[in-house]
């Protein structure tokens, strides 16, 4: 038997310490673009850092470091050699030229081709096709390098040159057939948001696999994928969830992440509309992740990019189940006290909190001021989703009320809670 497996393509890593990113930045950066490249089917094998004021504007690297990478690459079965920032054009043609017949890609183009692979809907397999043109095009250049083209003027034009231009029209066209493309279908989704105006409206937003899906599934009580990898979706899900007696749509929305590209953003504009235009926002922080609070700011940051940050919000610590307490939060020990201090690098820690639950030791902490509403809860184990259901409760009354002020209270104590399908 021959065995005509195809082995999975390896990769190595590249990234810069610079004046705004620090070592722990990087590496925690170089961890997240490792998870990137896994989703994507790649393994990383190894991942150079090297420390710069700036990136180098020929090859992103210095010298010394790109013949280290170069000798790395001989010496091992690379294909591809994938970069933490974005490249410009000249940078990409470069290490191209450097590297030979190795594949070179920067965080951009890795994010597209996982939302490539994602996209289910006709509407996001659209705007990641767009989203990729728009990345293709200013780096056209490269792709015809293997063509004869000669220096300008009169006469001096090579085939490659012609070849190049009638590549620029077609990729200009398909962007422009894209975007009337796209503009339809955010016509379509448009009528199908106003036909829903009659119901509160709550989103899942967060950075990506924060477990957004996990807890839309527990909410509704349906069906919805989810995965332990990064994007695990791009396409927003619309549910219809009771509370009580009060209906109400809760939609799962694609997550975000730090350097998200610039295009994917504007082409995924529609999809984001369910985020501007819902009454309530839900964002979901994983609170076991070490540097959860600089994701928390990536979010808040997206949010206030696409003026959704005035909304109404539950902020929700998820994945407490797996929840690790930092060490310098159990450093100082008090067997007197058992209450917590405000700042989170004061916090002084009992020793009877080692025998406590993860959420009565979470509710203790800093956490709880960092919203007005915030719940701390395991979607995946449902622990503490009744105290979310609650807040979501009350949340979702005051605006059911102001949209029908006849309606008939029934606690939510007294009534069953279920969650019903809807197209989304």
């Amino acid at each position: 038997m021959i065995d005509n497996t195809k082995p999975p393509e390896t990769a190595v890593l590249v990234a810069l310490i610079t004046q705004k990113q620090t070592a722990d930045q990087t590496k925690e950066y170089l961890d997240e673009l490792a998870f990137l490249a896994e989703t994507s089917g790649v393994t990383t094998i190894k991942s150079f850092t090297q420390k710069l004021e700036h990136p180098d504007n020929r090859t992103f690297v210095g010298k010394g470091k790109l013949e280290e990478i170069k000798t790395f690459i001989l010496d091992n079965p690379v294909d591809s050699v994938i970069f933490d920032d974005d490249l410009t054009p000249s940078q990409v043609r470069n290490l191209e030229a450097e590297f030979k017949d190795i594949k070179v890609l920067d965080r951009s183009l890795l994010i597209l081709n996982i939302f490539s692979m994602r996209a289910q809907t006709a509407q996001s397999r659209v705007q990641v096709e767009l989203a990729q043109y728009q990345y293709m095009y200013p780096r056209l250049t490269r792709m015809w390098s293997h063509l004869t083209s000669q220096k300008g003027g009169v006469g001096m034009r090579g085939p490659g040159e012609k070849e190049l231009e009638t590549d620029r029209r077609i990729v200009k066209d398909r962007i422009s057939f894209l975007k009337e493309k796209l503009a339809k279908i955010d016509k379509q989704s448009q009528t199908r948001r106003k036909e829903r105006d009659r119901l509160v409206r709550v989103a899942l937003v967060g950075y990506t696999n924060v477990g957004k899906s996990t807890l839309m599934r527990t909410m509704a009580k349906t069906d919805v994928f989810a995965e332990n990898k990064l994007f695990a979706t791009v396409d927003s899900t619309v549910r219809k969830v009771t509370l009580g007696n009060i209906p109400f749509l809760l939609t799962d929305t694609v997550g975000f992440i730090r350097k998200l590209p610039t295009m994917l953003i504007e082409s995924f504009k529609s999809t984001l509309d369910e985020v501007r235009e819902a009454d309530i926002l839900v964002h979901v922080v994983d609170v076991s992740h070490p540097n959860f609070e600089e994701q928390i700011e990536v979010v808040n940051t997206t949010l206030a990019e696409i003026k959704a940050a005035d909304k109404p919000m539950v902020l929700v610590f998820n994945k407490m189940d797996r929840f690790v307490p930092k060490d310098e939060w159990t450093e100082s020990l008090n067997t007197d006290d058992d209450e917590f201090s405000d700042s989170h690098e004061e916090v002084i820690i009992p020793v009877s909190v080692r025998r406590k639950t993860a959420l009565e030791y979470l509710k203790k902490t800093y956490l709880t001021q960092k919203a007005d509403y915030v719940a701390f809860i395991s979607a995946e184990t449902g622990e503490n989703v009744g105290e979310l259901r609650e807040l979501l409760y009350d949340l979702v009354k005051e605006r059911h009320y102001q949209i029908y002020p006849n309606w008939l209270h029934v606690p939510l104590t007294e009534s069953a809670e279920y969650g019903d399908g809807l197209a989304g």
